[in-house]
């Protein structure tokens, strides 16, 4: 039987930090999923991404450890999430660690550690350091790299 792993997360700038996690995550199991903070529930946080969900799901359907994103809309969705997925773990970064502990009644919950010295919140910081200028150069390279992704993406 194919064991899946699920996992959630905004994904917002994905970094070195990101591919670690989903690198490890994808090693406990057979498949990977992840439900990806939607633009809405993202907005109920109190948070904005950089990236739009549609781009911030490209990009993680481009990871080779990813097989499959979901949208994430509420707190709540997990429990239901596990088992219309049929996942057997549920993994997170540790700074999450015993949040959700209660769905290990219908799973493994794993929480492993956080890759040091990396933070999409701490890139940020860094950014918005940039210059108007200097950011809007930033953001053009960063949606070209986009659709780099994009066009090597249909090259397969």
């Amino acid at each position: 039987m194919k064991k899946i792993v699920i996992t959630y997360g905004t994904f917002d700038l994905f970094h070195v930090g990101h591919v670690r996690l989903l690198k490890r995550l994808r090693a406990l199991g057979d498949s990977l999923i992840v439900g990806i903070s939607s633009d809405e529930f993202n907005a109920m946080k109190g948070k904005k991404s950089f990236f739009s969900y549609e781009e911030r799901k490209e990009i993680l359907l481009s990871c080779k450890y990813v097989d499959d994103v979901f949208p994430e809309n509420n707190w709540e969705q997990k429990r239901s999430d596990i088992i219309k997925y049929g996942a057997s773990i549920f993994g997170i970064g540790d700074d999450w660690k015993g949040k959700f502990d209660e769905l290990s009644d219908i799973c493994e919950v794993i929480y492993l550690e956080r890759t040091e010295s990396v933070s999409t919140t701490d890139i940020k910081k860094e950014l918005s350091k940039i210059s108007s200028q200097e950011c809007e150069q930033l953001e053009a390279s960063l949606h070209a790299a986009l659709n780099i992704i994009k066009t090597v993406k249909k090259a397969f």
